[in-house]
């Protein structure tokens, strides 16, 4: 069970015991939100996209998009998404529940600039019901991300 691999990653840092599960879906950033009991902005969401040189993960604060022409600067290809029955395959989550910890190995993460707004932010844990706190910090060093990125729109303006 995905769930079980993102709790697996976090037991080597010891918080695996912080990683809450819903009665309710968490599968949207909206649904997140609501389960959490937060603003859409600080759900961390997790995207998929194919590059060049393979999958990578974009965690991204919830109220943003991808911006195209930063994306295509940033990685040199356009964006492109996985598709629906791709994401569990290779990644190592299924949609719903597509998080930065327990990923297949290969995956390359890597955390965008609009997160930086807040203190604690809440990524999903592998399940379309789960979710954990974070401090950036803390999203930092759990997910093994490569680098920061600037590359959504909607945060700013």
């Amino acid at each position: 069970m995905s769930i079980e691999k993102a709790k697996n990653w976090l037991r080597q840092f010891g918080v695996e015991d912080r990683v809450r599960e819903f009665d309710t879906s968490s599968a949207t950033v909206e649904l997140a939100a609501q389960a959490v009991g937060c603003a859409p902005a600080r759900i961390a969401k997790t995207l998929s996209f194919r590059t060049g040189d393979g999958v990578i993960l974009i965690v991204a604060a919830g109220d943003t998009k991808i911006d195209n022409p930063k994306y295509k600067a940033r990685f040199g290809c356009k964006a492109k998404m996985l598709a629906f029955e791709e994401v569990e395959p290779e990644i190592g989550h299924a949609v719903g529940g597509v998080c930065p910890f327990g990923i297949n190995e290969g995956v390359t993460v890597f955390l965008d600039e609009s997160l930086h707004r807040f203190e604690t932010v809440f990524p999903a844990c592998g399940s379309a019901n789960s979710a954990i706190e974070l401090t950036i910090p803390e999203l930092e060093k759990f997910s093994g991300y490569k680098a920061w990125v600037d590359v959504c729109k909607g945060w700013r303006e």
